[in-house]
């Protein structure tokens, strides 16, 4: 193709864009909520698991080891643990360390200075793999001889678990359904246009033209509100997400959870919505040419 071939392709799809400009206007803003909705829900399932990727790293659930057990037995269960499937790591705690932990937690040394060691037991503080799968390992830990109780904050667990894979589940439906609305209301923009050209069309046919050619225009129509639209949803993506973060910093709950610096994912979240609109907008011609090529 050459360059005059390319620039004329260029030049009548712009062209489409200005004279169609209510129905361009109309594809550019639905592209962009579309993207918008779909980016938010999107980044709270990403926000979702990295919160749930830092439980992971810090959970942890204590095994506590019969009081019957010498300190030598207990340390001995150590390997038996270890051996557990999603155990990351293990870690004695001896009376002694568990009574001096409980004594800094609570902040009065001189309260509980009298407390004596054998009021606590031996223990284990044990890691996990995967969270998903905590429920199940302490249940294997619990079966091993030695072992008298366990101590794990499963719902805490369970409720990121299903916040992600809820959040998760939402942002792959809304990213299907806007996309195929996208798509169609791109397509009927497009449509639109080709509809007024349809005679120029028949002509270009019989005259010899391939339907690459005839189709071009209308790909450089469909890409540029689509790349318009994916632009603009980036900048009003960026806007919102810092607006959500900000009300979240100044209500606290930051104290609780983080989210994710948007300037980390930035470049990422450009790509996908840049990628996302030339997709949509370049499948909404696709579609909108197909029966006018027809001749």
């Amino acid at each position: 193709m050459g360059e005059k071939q390319i620039w004329y392709h260029i030049r009548e799809g712009v062209r489409s864009i200005f004279t169609h400009g209510l129905m361009s206007f109309a594809a550019v803003c639905m592209t962009v909520a579309c993207l918008l909705i779909m980016g938010s829900f999107t980044l709270i399932a990403v926000n979702a698991g990295n919160i749930l990727q830092d439980l992971e790293d810090e959970n942890e659930f204590l095994a506590y080891v019969d009081d019957s057990l010498s300190q030598n037995e207990a340390r001995a269960l150590q390997s038996e643990i270890e051996g557990v499937p999603n155990v990351a790591t293990v870690t004695f705690i001896t009376k002694e360390e568990a009574r001096q932990n409980f004594i800094d937690q609570q902040g009065n040394s001189d309260l509980f200075e009298s407390t004596p060691a054998d009021s606590f037991r031996d223990r284990y503080s044990i890691h996990v793999n995967d969270i998903e799968q905590m429920e199940e390992t302490v249940a294997q830990v619990e079966q091993i001889s030695g072992i008298a109780d366990t101590r794990a904050a499963l719902e805490v667990a369970d409720g990121f678990v299903m916040v992600s894979n809820v959040a998760t589940a939402i942002a792959v439906i809304l990213i299907v359904m806007l996309v195929v609305i996208s798509v169609f209301i791109i397509a009927n923009t497009i449509k639109l246009a080709t509809f007024t050209r349809r005679e120029e069309i028949a002509i270009m046919k019989m005259c010899g033209a391939t339907n690459w050619f005839v189709r071009a225009p209308f790909l450089v129509e469909g890409m540029i509100l689509g790349l318009a639209g994916g632009l603009i949803a980036f900048f009003l993506q960026w806007a919102v997400y810092g607006l959500i973060t900000k009300a979240m910093m100044e209500s606290g709950i930051f104290n609780i959870i983080t989210t994710i610096p948007f300037g980390n994912i930035s470049h990422v979240v450009l790509l996908a919505f840049l990628g996302a609109g030339f997709a949509i907008g370049a499948g909404g011609s696709v579609m909108a040419i197909r029966k006018f090529l027809k001749v």
